[in-house]
C-alpha cells in the first residue's frame, strides 16, 4: 500500500481524528470552485498580473456565488505563474500547482486538522512566494505526514518555537493581505507532504509539469483531509 492509500485508510480508520482547517460548515456554506488555468476565459492577463484587480476578481466571484470561501488548484496547470520570475527558472518554468488553495479575506482564521508539531516556519518573503508559512508535523499510527499552510499574515509567525505542541482545531494563523503574503490575492495554500526532502519553513507549492509524477507520490491530494464537497 503507497503513502496515499495509508493516509486514506488512516482516515477511514479515525474520522474523528480529523479537524478543521478553517470554519466551513457544509450544511450551510458554499464553495466557489475556481478554474485558473488558460482555459479560463474571463480571467485575462491584465488581470492576473494587477493583484489588486485580481483580488477584486476572486471577491466578485465569492460575491456572485454567495460563496463563504473559493477552492481548488491540486495539480491544476496554471499560466499565471509567468506573472512572477521566481516560477521561471531554469529550463522549463513551474506551471503545475501542488497544494489546494482555500480563498477567503484577510484575517480568516486558519486551524490545524491534526495533533501534532511545529516542523518549521519562515517567513518566505519574495514576489509570488508564501510570505509567512507555517509546516506542522503528525505522526499518524506510524505514518508521518507533514502539513504546509502558506500566505498566513506576518503575526502568525510570533512566538512559535520548533517542536512546539500543535492540538486538532487549534488556531496556528491567520490569512495576510496583499502586503504581507507574497503579492496574491488573500487566500491560503494547504498542502500535505509524506517527506520534506531536506526543507525547512518551506516546500515547492509549484512544480515543472515533466515532475508531476514524482509529486504525486511525496503529494497527496489535501481534499483528503479537507473533505469538503464537489472538489
Amino acid at each position: 500500500m503507497d503513502a496515499s492509500a495509508t493516509l486514506a485508510a488512516y482516515i477511514r480508520a479515525h474520522p474523528y481524528a480529523i479537524g478543521k482547517v478553517v470554519d466551513f460548515n457544509a450544511e450551510t456554506d458554499k464553495l466557489h470552485k475556481f478554474n485558473l488555468t488558460a482555459s479560463n476565459i474571463d480571467l485575462d492577463h491584465n488581470v492576473v498580473w494587477d493583484t489588486v484587480k485580481f483580488s477584486n476578481w476572486i471577491n466578485a466571484k465569492l460575491k456572485a456565488s454567495n460563496s463563504r470561501y473559493g477552492i481548488g488548484g491540486y495539480m491544476e496547470h496554471r499560466t499565471l505563474y509567468a506573472r512572477s520570475p521566481l516560477f521561471d527558472t531554469g529550463d522549463e518554468p513551474r506551471r503545475l500547482h501542488l497544494g489546494i488553495d482555500i480563498w477567503a479575506p484577510a484575517g480568516t482564521p486558519v486551524y490545524s486538522p491534526l495533533a501534532g508539531c511545529i516542523h518549521s516556519f519562515r517567513n518566505n518573503n519574495n514576489f509570488g512566494d508564501y510570505g509567512p508559512t507555517i509546516i506542522l508535523q503528525h505522526e499518524l499510527d506510524g505514518l508521518v505526514l507533514y502539513s504546509l499552510y502558506g500566505h498566513l499574515n506576518r503575526k502568525s509567525l510570533l512566538s512559535l518555537k520548533i517542536g512546539q505542541a500543535i492540538n486538532k482545531n487549534q488556531k496556528i494563523g491567520e490569512l495576510g493581505n496583499l502586503e504581507d503574503n507574497g503579492g496574491w490575492p488573500p487566500h491560503l495554500h494547504f498542502q500535505l507532504m509524506f517527506d520534506m526532502e531536506g526543507h525547512t519553513g518551506d516546500y515547492p507549492g509549484v512544480a515543472r509539469f515533466s515532475e508531476k509524477a514524482r509529486y504525486l507520490k511525496n503529494i497527496p491530494n489535501p481534499n483528503l483531509i479537507l473533505r469538503f464537497p464537489k472538489i
